[in-house]
């Protein structure tokens, strides 16, 4: 006969909140912030057993794309990923489209891993290793020489970080005479556009004025790369070197240093570029022409021997195949917000193993998004850094709370893991959140009702 006494002794010490299998979606709501360092929208998915799993859309990207999913997955069993991201997965797409999708796949495994009580690295199949290494972006805003910027990625090592990305292009050069060349008042143009997007005051204007400059700024902006006939001078080009030369003569040679934004220059400036900075020793060449150019960028590759790195703006494992296939690249670089999640990015970083190719995880966003690409981090083999790009941010770690993880998450340049079930994340401080909303998004974790019941016919065939 049991001891009724000794048997409850022992379940006191027994987490019997949650029952998986009883486990159902209640609810789904949003809160936008801006700053942390750019807009997000915070995810909370809502349970019959008082579990919440935390989730965010994409940098910058509209939260809608979550919310018309709330109806798909409303009395679901969140334990059930894999079955719930095939039901939603076709309503994302490529960069700030996936974000739906993809942020609400990480409050699911959130929530599998509270309601088992083990974190999510661990459903992923183990760790590879206990800390992550996250590499520090530094953006060029303010550091208009070489020497500035190697001063700027100088305090980031100081500051215990063992890999950097800085940015390198020609918007560093645009208003240098006879550095690049293009169509007669082209570049002008661009300028002009860009002043009246983000350098005037809207209020005297009318929606429709104000929509008008918002619209031709975008015109001209998204032109693809081959598309724009700008062309970088051999001045340009000296210039551009001597920026990366006097970064390197400040911080040395053996740090690795990843580059990017480069702009919209076609494949033939970006081979020239890349000849021109392969002595630099860097880390990678980061997005220099669109994605989706699968052929040009195994051109890009073969023609330069500094590694070449894309892949923030692709939806799903298949869609990495490609570049992978074509051998376009060194280093495959997703975003879990934009993948389709955690598994779908932990699936690209074993799938690019066979091709003999790295994954670095790009990252701009809360640390719900980061502690989501950490664990990704973890559970695969051929990760080769985090990206982290809030170090200025002093209010980025108060965002969550939690018993289990450190107050600063990121320190020493490392993300430590621990065993705290999901995430890691008990909840969100609403106080910090209140203080940095969206100010045309105001609200936290308001009612989401009018999207409860938003329906289609979803099937892909008859």
């Amino acid at each position: 006969m049991v001891n009724k006494q000794a048997f409850e002794e022992t379940l006191a010490h027994v987490r019997t909140g949650s029952s998986p299998s009883e486990l159902r979606i209640t609810d789904v709501r949003f809160t936008d912030i801006v700053g942390g360092p750019f807009h997000s929208s915070l995810i909370k998915v809502y349970t019959n057993q008082g579990l919440v799993g935390f989730g965010e859309v994409r940098d910058g990207a509209e939260k809608v794309y979550a919310q018309m999913l709330k109806s798909r997955i409303l009395g679901e069993n969140p334990c059930n990923i894999d079955k719930l991201f095939r039901r939603i997965k076709q309503f994302g797409s490529h960069s700030r489209q996936g974000g739906g999708v993809s942020g609400l796949e990480i409050a699911l495994w959130d929530l599998a891993g509270k309601a088992y009580g083990v974190p999510i690295y661990q459903m992923l199949g183990g760790k590879f290793r206990d800390s992550i290494r996250m590499y520090c972006d530094t953006e060029i805003v303010g550091k208009d020489t070489g020497t500035a910027m190697g001063n700027a990625l100088k305090k980031r090592m100081e500051a215990g970080f063992t890999f950097l990305k800085m940015d390198l292009g020609i918007g560093q050069i645009i208003n240098e005479p006879g550095a690049l060349s293009a169509p007669l008042g082209f570049l002008e143009e661009m300028r002009a556009k860009s002043r009246n997007r983000y350098n005037q005051n809207f209020n005297e204007m009318s929606d429709e004025q104000i929509r008008d400059i918002a619209n031709r700024h975008y015109d001209i902006y998204n032109i693809p790369h081959p598309f724009t006939g700008i062309h970088v001078t051999e001045k340009g080009l000296d210039l551009l070197e001597q920026y990366v030369a006097d970064v390197r003569a400040v911080i040395g040679y053996q740090v690795p240093l990843a580059v990017d934004h480069f702009g919209h220059i076609g494949l033939e400036d970006c081979i020239k570029l890349g000849r021109r900075v392969e002595k630099f020793n860097l880390a990678w060449m980061e997005d220099m022409i669109p994605w989706q150019y699968t052929e040009q960028y195994a051109k890009l590759s073969r023609a330069v021997t500094t590694p070449i790195c894309t892949g923030e703006d692709i939806y799903l494992k298949e869609n990495f195949r490609p570049l992978l296939q074509a051998g376009g690249v060194s280093v495959i670089h997703p975003d879990v917000l934009t993948t389709g999640g955690i598994l779908e990015t932990k699936k690209i970083g074993d799938m690019a193993q066979d091709y003999g190719v790295a994954m670095a995880i790009h990252m701009a966003e809360s640390p719900i998004a980061c502690l989501a690409a950490a664990h990704v981090a973890a559970a695969t083999e051929n990760f080769l850094a985090l990206e982290y790009h809030s170090c200025e941010v002093e209010w980025w770690d108060d965002i969550i709370i939690s018993s289990r993880l450190p107050k600063k998450l990121v320190q020493n340049g490392f993300i430590t893991m621990t065993d705290a079930p999901g995430l890691g994340i008990d909840d969100l401080n609403d106080d910090v959140l209140a203080e940095h909303l969206h100010p045309d998004i105001k609200g936290l974790w308001e009612p989401t009702d009018n999207w409860n019941k938003f329906y289609s016919n979803d099937r892909l065939w008859s």
